[in-house]
């Protein structure tokens, strides 16, 4: 005869809750120790506000936001969620894409695999933030001018991706470039235009616009 549930938890003393409860808790912990920047997280969570929110001051396209996050919350989430910046997208959110790349520190990153506590003090640049008030940035002025884009979800992430490129390398070569968007995926296969946009937002930024 099959015992209960009860019985069973008062002969080992272990409840179903209590060992769901640990494992969870062992797991974010884990989870917040391996990742890279984790002295940065470690210290958002000694700042715990309410719960297992933390209150963290993120600097986006030139702007402050003072907000409470959870520490498992990632980067991708709090601008999408949270701050409404929506030029992020949301695709695989397993760092395979790249269509949620953004700039930290001016280096290309996947939002979606960066915790929001580890850019904090970090200078974070979305797509948004390439914009020259009304105008389009060099890069996304090429991307329109070379037809670089067919069902656009991709296009956020290899802008941002192009702009890390050119930062680093004014003038790539077509491998430098090829290497450069590598982390980012176009499911239309629009890569020979991509190729020729980077090329155009190379020259673009040189003149100067």
């Amino acid at each position: 005869m099959r015992k209960s549930i009860r019985e069973r938890e008062s002969r080992t003393g272990l409840s179903r809750r209590r060992f769901f409860n640990s494992v969870a808790s062992g797991a974010a912990e884990a989870a917040i120790l391996t990742v890279p920047g984790a002295v940065a997280a470690e210290a958002a969570v000694g700042q715990a506000a309410d719960g297992n929110m933390v209150k963290t001051v993120l600097d986006i396209n030139g702007r402050s936001h003072s907000l409470s996050v959870e520490p498992r919350w990632t980067l991708l989430y709090v601008l999408r969620d949270r701050l409404g910046l929506m030029g992020t997208k949301a695709s695989c959110e397993r760092g395979e894409c790249g269509a949620c790349t953004v700039l930290i520190d001016g280096a290309a990153r996947y939002a979606c695999m960066t915790l929001a506590v580890e850019a904090t003090g970090a200078e974070i640049t979305t797509v948004e933030g390439l914009m020259r008030g009304e105008e389009l940035g060099p890069v996304q002025q090429a991307f329109v001018e070379e037809d670089a884009f067919q069902c656009g979800h991709c296009t956020s992430g290899q802008v941002v991706s192009v702009e890390a490129l050119l930062r680093k390398t004014p003038q790539p070569s077509i491998e430098q470039i090829r290497e450069g968007v590598s982390g980012n995926v176009c499911r239309c296969g629009a890569y020979a235009n991509i190729f020729r946009a980077v090329q155009k937002a190379a020259e673009l930024r040189k003149g100067g616009r």
